[in-house]
């Protein structure tokens, strides 16, 4: 009767890989490649650039400049935050849409609501949709692409 316990203890040992195989590398998602993005305004665009989005607890930061042709003195700089689960990250993995939220603050001390929506193409990268509340009445949509970098 000792053989039936060990097969079970050999056969529980070969199978733990294959379940933790199932767990989400978060070492993948600590930081995102968003490439600079346009979007047309009235008489103009506005081309939004980030330092690259680093994780750190649960939350996505970056540095961000907007540019606004032909209207330099819109210009601005600033730091954007964006929320960004466990769980989301491991719905993203799976092929899920996520929405996100996070907020701006530029350089002049003005705060920027963002909202967002990521649609993966694959595990580590796909297409996002961001807006960018500017004010009450006047918001901005970039559509790009997102790629994680370990």
């Amino acid at each position: 009767m000792p053989r039936v316990p060990l097969l079970f203890l050999l056969l529980g040992l070969a199978l733990a890989p294959l379940a933790r195989a199932g767990e989400l590398d978060l070492g993948h998602y600590q930081a995102v490649e968003i490439p600079p993005v346009r979007t047309s305004i009235y008489i103009g665009r506005v081309t939004l650039t980030f330092a690259g989005l680093v994780r750190h607890h649960g939350t996505y930061t970056s540095e961000y400049s907007a540019k606004v042709f032909p209207y330099f003195f819109y210009n601005e700089r600033g730091h954007l935050t964006i929320t960004v689960t466990d769980e989301m990250l491991q719905r993203l993995a799976k092929g899920e849409t996520v929405q996100f939220q996070g907020h701006g603050l530029s350089s002049d001390g003005e705060e920027r609501h963002i909202e967002g929506k990521a649609m993966p193409v694959d595990a580590l990268s796909g297409h996002i949709k961001v807006r960018v509340f500017v004010s009450k009445h006047i918001q901005l949509i970039f559509n790009t692409s997102y790629r994680f970098h370990p």
